[in-house]
């Protein structure tokens, strides 16, 4: 976010990034037509990209032309995001100032995508091979130094457009593999700021001992643990077999063994109170795996195993494949463990981190312990893109035609309570079809020097509150 603009923010000064907390960015104002299908926006003038061009609404077409889809292109290698922008019909501009978008149908949440930290705008001018290079963009840093797997340094942008802004001369982000050496290395004070959320409960008990004296935020990340199977692979075809895992479950033992009980429990949506779409409690009871009977829940699962052929004589034998990261090897071990109770013989696989997501892309695997990060708290984010049939990022293929027309349905529902209505029912076919089962919502914290100043993490997902326009040292 440092190095780029979107054209509306979420305000980062505010705990909470929801439609009520965006902000003008690139663009200055905004207003939607009657029917609410057209959303036009103001631009700001005299805007420079980092390498001196002028931005105009030109950019922004070329921008979400290539991310929704709308033009073909070979220049991006991956684009997770275009399934967010499915309602887009056209794009248009009117001078250099001025840029529409025509949606298909009213869409309420339409404003917020925009203003994720995944929504930044590109210049049309830079090709995206020179953009993994060296990005250029609008934003108050500039790129100054790639050092592959050392550090990642960023300079003020002299000529930022937000006159009096950034206040910081840069910014260096190192890059250290090792949690604890992280947790460390902040302790001694040779770091201002820790990465997004990467403090656990056990490492802020570390921090709080040790740096009384530093700022803290432990907030939902929006960051769930959970399973993915491969159901095109035999036995994982079977749908009782997966409905046996997703039973035996003990969420609760990952929330103490993990978070010391701190972290949270629901379904695909971020429970409340931060969550602002979550299931209630006595409707999440009902999916299978939910019901507070531990005992009950897994003694069927046992039971649906056995009538499968599996017993302790003939268990199931499988890998469990995860990346060599603790965040996601930690819960791998636990459900290994979880699994051995209903007869299911499971074998750690890890996998290094440059080849996980290719490897779960292409399917090469049977189970896996993944963890998803969501870029803004709505449905038309969070199911779109991890449970809809056409998801680039929907990693286990998982296609329901009924729940595609659910997901799409209440991304037209303008009526906050009918749409809770009809997402409350995607969930409980996603949760029927075992499609990805929602472990753990993590919780973890984020912390920073006494003499940092000027920043602030949102509090339902990690990906949108990095602008550091404002930040400064008081020091």
């Amino acid at each position: 976010m440092p190095v780029f603009n979107n054209l509306v923010v979420f305000d980062q000064t505010k705990l909470e990034s929801s439609l009520d907390t965006i902000v003008p960015d690139l663009a200055l104002s905004w207003a939607w037509d009657a029917p609410k299908t057209r959303l036009t926006f103001k631009l700001a003038e005299g805007v420079k990209w980092h390498d001196g061009k002028p931005f105009t609404a030109k950019d922004v077409k070329c921008t979400f032309d290539l991310v929704a889809g709308l033009v073909d292109s070979e220049d991006f290698r991956k684009n997770p995001r275009r399934v967010w922008y499915h309602n887009v019909e056209a794009i248009t501009t009117s001078g250099d100032h001025e840029v529409s978008f025509q949606l298909k149908s009213a869409q309420p949440s339409f404003l917020a995508l925009l203003a994720s930290g995944y929504s930044p705008i590109y210049p049309c001018h830079v090709s995206q091979r020179e953009m993994r290079a060296k990005p250029v963009g609008t934003g108050p840093f500039k790129v100054a130094e790639f050092k592959r797997s050392v550090s990642v340094s960023l300079a003020r942008n002299p000529d930022y457009w937000k006159k009096g802004l950034p206040l910081l001369n840069g910014i260096e982000y190192q890059v250290i593999d090792n949690r604890s050496t992280r947790v460390l290395a902040f302790i001694a004070g040779e770091i201002d700021l820790t990465f997004v959320s990467d403090i656990t409960v056990a490492g802020l008990k570390d921090v709080t001992s040790q740096a009384p004296n530093a700022k803290c935020q432990f907030v939902p990340s929006n960051n769930t643990i959970n399973m993915i199977v491969n159901a095109g692979a035999p036995p994982f075809d079977k749908l009782e077999l997966r409905r046996a895992m997703a039973l035996a479950l003990d969420r609760g033992a990952f929330n103490t063994i993990l978070a010391e009980g701190k972290s949270m429990i629901g379904a695909v949506m971020l429970p409340g109170p931060e969550g602002k779409w979550s299931m209630p409690d006595g409707e999440l009871a009902k999916i299978p795996g939910y019901d507070p009977d531990l005992a009950k829940n897994q003694a069927e699962a046992l039971r649906i195993m056995e009538g499968l052929g599996y017993s302790a004589a003939n268990p199931l034998k499988v890998k469990v494949s995860t990346r060599n990261i603790p965040l996601y090897r930690d819960p791998a071990v636990i459900f290994i463990d979880q699994m051995k109770k209903i007869h299911i013989e499971a074998e750690l696989d890890v996998v290094d981190s440059t080849i996980w997501h290719a490897k779960v892309q292409r399917k090469d695997y049977a189970i896996g312990l993944n963890t998803t990060g969501v870029g803004v708290d709505d449905p038309d984010v969070n199911l779109v893109e991890n449970y809809t049939c056409k998801s680039d990022r929907n990693y286990t293929g998982y296609c329901n035609e009924e729940v595609d027309k659910l997901i799409f349905a209440q991304s037209r529902e303008v009526d906050p309570e009918k749409r809770r209505q009809i997402l409350w029912e995607a969930e409980r076919k996603i949760a029927a079809d075992v499609a990805r089962p929602i472990i753990l919502h993590n919780r973890a914290a984020t912390c920073w020097q006494p003499y940092v100043r000027g920043v602030t993490s949102h509090n339902n997902s990690l990906y949108n509150s990095w602008r550091m326009e404002n930040a400064w040292l008081d020091k």
